[in-house]
């Protein structure tokens, strides 16, 4: 079984804080990309069992009608299970009734959707623009259409915010009631606007303090908080995203996407170029053993249930105690081991970082 994640760089915007390989969209460019990314699935795929396809971006949203068209035909290939999990990014401007119908059609079951704030202020730092009514009825309209699993993104601790606009934002963010919320710490990446304006982060007291809100607000109501950054309601949590922190295998196809397949993590070039002339790796290497083990344990404790160590066992026929240092972790409460699991102890997970660092 693999996964599949499709990169589309395509942005009619650039937002201030975005790292992700991206550009203004261009028609020309557009029909020279797409071409060349059917080269590159045609190439590559061995025809697997896919569980879920992802259709990331830049704004996949962007994309005109015979665009649109053009990408679902390529990702007609793909072997999807019955219950494969599609996913597609859109920006909220983008949404109406043209393209909703067109993604229900082309069998897209799950929409995400980058709102991050409601908040005037924050949107004007981020360079983005999101209305709350606007963005209710867009939902209304995606659900007409059948397609009943949404997931909003959401920013916090963005400079000049308070915990109290925090709250503001996840009282909307709740009133709209997705099945799936995203939370994203900002942080200053280098070669983006805010980075080379010189803003620096907020205080890491009060970035903890939201961190801690939005824990607390999700859960009282009935989100799971299934893995560091995401919430769920029951059955909703993303298949997609599960497969990375399961460390399972996944095709990386579109400029800038990153891919794990038969033990080789490779990461393709960021150059439209030297993509549509089939010169598709920019980096590729095969994991030893130990690496895999490694990027098991890092992804795995991403999750709030962690790792269950018998399933690490059968995988690797090695105990994980045997490899990396838990024990010491385990007597200094960073650690817990509870039910065959070992997860890291939800009053720590705010200092997660840390506390890998110390393992690996």
């Amino acid at each position: 079984m693999k996964h599949v994640y499709i990169h589309i760089p395509f942005c009619k915007n650039i937002c201030s804080y975005c790292d992700f390989c991206k550009m203004f969209y261009n028609e020309d460019f557009a029909n020279r990309y797409l071409e060349a990314l059917e080269k590159e699935v045609n190439e590559f795929y061995m025809g697997e069992k896919v569980n879920t396809i992802y259709i990331g971006g830049g704004t996949p949203s962007c994309l005109k009608e015979k665009e649109l068209d053009q990408l679902f035909d390529i990702i007609k290939v793909f072997n999807r299970t019955t219950d494969c999990e599609i996913t597609f990014e859109c920006n909220p401007d983008d949404i109406n009734d043209s393209l909703v119908a067109k993604l229900a059609v082309k069998g897209v079951n799950r929409i995400s959707i980058g709102i991050q704030s409601f908040n005037i202020k924050n949107l004007k730092f981020m360079e983005r623009e999101s209305n709350f009514e606007d963005i209710r009825t867009k939902m209304n309209l995606i659900r007409y259409y059948g397609i009943n699993n949404i997931n909003l993104d959401l920013m916090y601790a963005i400079p000049g915010e308070t915990l109290e606009t925090l709250k503001k934002d996840i009282k909307l963010f709740l009133k709209l009631k997705p099945e799936h919320i995203s939370t994203y710490s900002l942080i200053i990446e280098k070669h983006t606007k805010i980075n080379n304006a010189h803003v620096t982060n907020i205080d890491e007291e009060l970035d903890a303090k939201m961190y801690e809100y939005i824990c607390k607000k999700l859960k009282r109501k009935n989100y799971i908080h299934y893995e560091v950054s995401n919430f769920a309601l029951p059955n909703h949590e993303s298949k997609h995203n599960l497969s990375y922190w399961n460390n399972e295998e996944y095709y990386g196809f579109g400029l800038g996407a990153a891919g794990y397949i038969n033990g080789f993590r490779y990461e393709n070039t960021k150059n439209l170029n030297d993509y549509a002339d089939e010169k598709y790796r920019e980096t590729e290497a095969l994991l030893s053993k130990q690496e895999i083990m490694e990027y098991e344990v890092m992804l795995g404790l991403r999750k709030m249930e962690g790792i269950n160590l018998q399933d690490f066992y059968d995988k690797y026929e090695v105990n994980i105690q045997d490899v990396f240092p838990v024990k010491p972790l385990i007597k200094n409460k960073d650690l817990i081991y509870k039910n065959g699991y070992l997860f890291i102890n939800p009053e720590k997970i705010y200092v997660m970082n840390e506390i890998l660092l110390k393992l690996i």
